[in-house]
């Protein structure tokens, strides 16, 4: 309704200043003070298409400060719309806050110490040393992890912190251009997600890593089969730092997608390389390769066509025999690849099913040691790096993944929230009221890039320094020397362990000497490089 009403607010407005001014110099003047406040309005309203700073004002001029003056009405109202909104809050009101304020370099300090319940199931922490190291200097440029080091003819040197998988299509050509202008000005990466490499992924100059889907966007044949040359040509622009390739995703993985043929843009179809005005597919699995072996391949002519830029793939756990599978693929071929990305089930995407988001593939603990400790098992854990992606907002939680086996982390949902991403939970209606997930360009518009962009910049960089914080406050100089006995989690009021005991952790080469726990053996046994 909102939606439907938003650009007659204005001319309404204006009508009503020039009513009641006309009344009231025409036969009451009591109708001039009706006409000041209308005009008060009027001039809020023309403030608010104007200013860059608010995308939600600049789309819904004078409705929009409705928001705000909900969001500062205090934690008792908040309380009540977060309990009576059936359809869940991804983030709590501090978790959003936090984020907030960091893209917008206002303090993200608070009074009064923790909120949360430190005895509730699940809690977890940092175990903290009593002689601190000093905090890395420029944590937002230091804190690196080199990637295909001795293996690749061009390495990438990345951040701790990147910008997961999203598309242009999910997002608009506005939130791309300013994710991507904001990884330009921190030095950090931005993957693309499936759906190509767009123009305006290219117009910032950032670092990409170019996610290659089952839909082959973006390198395919109009066959929808997977094109090598139409790849190595933009794989081998400077810009694009690493390759991914997406075997699944946590929000729905198994699942493909179709993109209506009504969505399929002149510019959405220049970056998929499909025909414009057609129904795009997505389907669930690859057909470039059908087995553990097939993959290795695919990653080693992926590296050669790109002229040797580290290639990796990305999945949700599922079936551990499947990836105990690919670890056999790569003792046998020995072609490794340059990194893995474990994306958990708690990842988010712009529209799914509500089975798959909430009900399949592994969460990202689970998922992640379990990556960790096979390639650990199989003595190839020092030859590549892991990625974590799903819900890495905070330091704390980038800490954390990275005692569980990370070398970095992804975040999407963290990056949406820099460039103004309200939660509105509208992606897949196109009417994204603040133009981060819409095609609309009227709506798009009042996402201000360079403003946004900014954003992102602050909301890395402040964010890495709280990671950076969090690592000395542990006694560490890096967080890749994070381990599992760093991090400690509650399983009842009187039972709490560090990760190492409530996991059981390999030993390097552990797999190959047969010393498989019972719950495991199963799924190693049964593990067959050539077929899924």
């Amino acid at each position: 309704m909102i939606h439907q009403i938003r650009g007659f607010i204005l001319p309404a407005v204006v009508l009503l200043t020039v009513v009641t001014l006309a009344l009231g110099l025409l036969l009451d003047g009591a109708y001039l003070w009706l006409a000041l406040f209308s005009g008060v309005l009027l001039a809020i309203g023309i403030y608010d298409k104007t200013q860059r700073r608010h995308s939600i004002l600049r789309n819904y001029p004078i409705l929009g400060h409705l928001r705000f003056m909900l969001e500062d009405a205090g934690p008792e109202l908040h309380q009540y719309l977060v309990e009576s909104n059936t359809s869940g809050a991804p983030f709590n009101r501090d978790q959003r806050s936090l984020m907030y304020e960091r893209a917008k370099g206002v303090a993200d300090k608070k009074p009064f110490g923790t909120e949360l319940d430190v005895y509730a199931e699940g809690y977890s922490w940092i175990a903290h040393s009593l002689a601190p190291k000093p905090l890395a200097e420029r944590p937002a440029e230091t804190l690196r992890v080199l990637v295909g080091a001795g293996r690749c003819e061009k390495p990438y040197d990345a951040s701790v912190y990147n910008i997961s998988a999203m598309s242009f299509g999910a997002l608009s050509a506005n939130a791309v251009l300013a994710l991507n202008a904001g990884a330009k000005r921190g030095g950090f990466a931005h993957n693309t997600g499936e759906g190509g490499l767009s123009r305006h992924h290219r117009r910032t100059g950032g670092d990409i890593i170019w996610q290659i889907g089952t839909g082959y966007f973006g390198c395919r044949t109009d066959q929808g089969t997977f094109d090598e040359e139409m790849f190595a040509e933009q794989a081998s622009l400077d810009q694009v730092k690493m390759i991914e390739i997406k075997l699944s995703q946590g929000a729905k993985p198994g699942h493909g997608g179709i993109l209506p043929a009504a969505k399929v843009s002149a510019e959405i179809a220049e970056a998929r390389r499909v025909p414009k005005g057609q129904t795009c597919f997505s389907p669930p699995g690859h057909t470039a390769f059908d087995s553990p072996t097939g993959l290795l391949e695919w990653v080693a002519k992926l590296r050669e066509l790109s002229g040797g830029k580290p290639v990796g793939f990305k999945l949700c756990v599922g079936n551990p025999r499947e990836f105990f599978a690919v670890c056999k693929a790569m003792l046998e071929t020995r072609i490794v690849p340059d990194f893995v990305t474990v994306d958990g089930g708690e990842g988010g995407t712009g529209a799914a099913p509500i089975e798959f988001s909430d009900h399949l593939g592994a969460p990202l603990r689970d998922g992640l040691i379990l990556v960790h400790n096979a390639l650990v098992g199989v003595g190839l854990r020092d030859q590549l790096r892991i990625a974590a992606s799903a819900k890495r907002t905070s330091g704390f939680e980038i800490a954390a993944a990275m005692a569980m086996g990370a070398d970095w982390c992804n975040s999407a949902r963290g990056f949406m929230l820099a460039v103004g991403c309200i939660q509105a939970q509208s992606c897949h209606t196109n009417k994204c009221p603040v133009g981060v997930t819409t095609q609309d360009p009227k709506l798009q518009r009042a996402l201000d890039v360079d403003d946004k962009a900014e954003r992102v910049y602050r909301f890395h960089r402040n964010t890495v320094e709280a990671l950076a914080e969090v690592t000395a406050a542990a006694g560490l100089s890096h967080p890749t020397e994070l381990t599992a006995d760093h991090l400690w989690w509650r399983l009842s009021l009187t039972d709490v362990r560090p990760l190492g005991r409530l996991y059981e952790l390999f030993e390097p080469g552990q797999l190959l000497d047969g010393k498989v726990s019972e719950s495991l053996r199963p799924y190693w046994e049964g593990a067959n490089p050539a077929h899924w």
